[in-house]
C-alpha cells in the first residue's frame, strides 16, 4: 500500500469512526445493519483496511450521514464524489425552481420560504415579505438570512408574544442540525444568534390558556396578533447536494383569527 493510499485509508477510518460515536452505534451494531463484521468495520476504522466505495455508502447510510458528508468520506478514502451540487441556477434545475415558486404562491396568503442548510432565504411569498414590511434595511440586505430576520433584536424577535419559547425552540432546532451534519458554518450562525440579546420588552403569549396543538408563534403585525405553527418540508432521496439541503418552511395559521386576518390582508 502506498504512502498516499495509507493516509487515505486512514483518514476515511478516522470520519467513519467519528460519525458512528456521534450516533452511538457500536460497531457490532453498525456491522449487523451493514451487513458485514465487526471484525472489518474495525479494520476500517484503525486504517488497516481500505474500504470500497459501495461499502461507505453503505456505512454513511445506516448511520445517517448527510450528503454533502458521504462526498467527503469518499474523498478522503480516495474515491470521487458520488453527489453533484448543482447551482440552483443552473439550466439543469430549471423545472425544480419553477415548481418550488409555484409551490410559494400555493400557499399563499399563509407565509412560506425556502432556505438552504445554513437558513440563508432561497425564495419567499408575499405572506413572508409582509411579515417583513417594518423590519430596517440593513436586515433586508441580501443574502437573507431566516435565523438573523427572526431573532435579531431589530428584526422579528421584539414582535413575537412568545419570544422566549419560540427562541429557545430555534436554538434547540439548531443544535440538533449541526449534531447531525457536523457544520462550521451553520455552528457560526447559531453562536451569532444565540447571543442576540433578548429584547427586555418581548412578552409572553396571552395568559388565557389556548389549546394549541404544537408550538406557536405568536406575533404581532400591524396591530393584530397572529398565531402560526411552523412545518417544514425537504425532498425525498435527493441525489443532488444542493437539492438535499432545500428546506421548504410554511407558517400554518394556528387559530381562525389568524387565518381570517391573512385571507383579508392578502386579498
Amino acid at each position: 500500500m502506498t504512502t498516499a493510499a495509507r493516509k487515505n485509508t486512514s483518514e476515511v477510518g478516522r470520519l467513519l469512526r467519528g460519525w458512528r460515536e456521534q450516533r452511538r452505534v457500536s460497531q457490532l451494531e453498525l456491522a449487523l445493519r451493514a451487513d458485514s463484521s465487526a471484525r472489518h468495520i474495525s479494520f476500517v476504522e484503525t486504517g488497516r483496511s481500505r474500504p470500497s466505495e459501495e461499502l461507505i455508502l453503505r456505512l454513511a447510510d445506516h448511520l445517517d450521514v448527510p450528503m454533502r458528508e458521504r462526498n467527503a468520506l469518499l474523498l478522503a478514502a480516495g474515491y470521487a464524489p458520488r453527489y453533484a451540487e448543482t447551482p440552483l441556477d443552473d439550466p439543469s434545475l430549471g423545472a425544480l425552481r419553477e415548481g418550488l415558486e409555484r409551490l410559494l404562491r400555493g400557499y399563499e396568503p399563509y407565509p412560506a420560504l425556502i432556505v438552504d442548510a445554513t437558513y440563508t432565504v432561497i425564495a419567499a411569498n408575499r405572506g413572508i415579505a409582509m411579515l417583513m414590511e417594518s423590519l430596517p434595511a440593513h436586515l433586508l440586505e441580501g443574502p437573507l438570512n431566516a435565523m438573523r430576520l427572526t431573532l435579531h433584536p431589530e428584526g422579528l424577535a421584539p414582535r413575537i408574544r412568545n419570544l422566549r419559547e419560540w427562541r429557545g425552540h430555534l436554538l434547540a432546532q439548531m443544535e440538533r442540525q449541526i449534531a447531525l451534519a457536523r457544520s462550521d458554518a451553520l455552528r457560526e450562525l447559531y453562536e451569532e444568534v444565540a447571543a442576540y440579546p433578548v429584547p427586555e420588552e418581548s412578552g409572553e403569549a396571552p395568559a388565557e390558556p389556548v389549546p394549541f396543538f404544537a408550538l406557536p408563534m405568536v406575533i404581532e403585525h400591524d396591530g393584530h396578533v397572529l398565531s402560526f405553527v411552523s412545518s417544514i418540508s425537504t425532498f425525498n432521496t435527493p441525489m443532488d447536494v444542493t437539492v438535499a439541503e432545500l428546506a421548504v418552511e410554511t407558517l400554518l395559521p394556528a387559530d381562525p383569527a389568524t387565518a381570517k386576518y391573512l385571507r383579508s390582508a392578502m386579498g
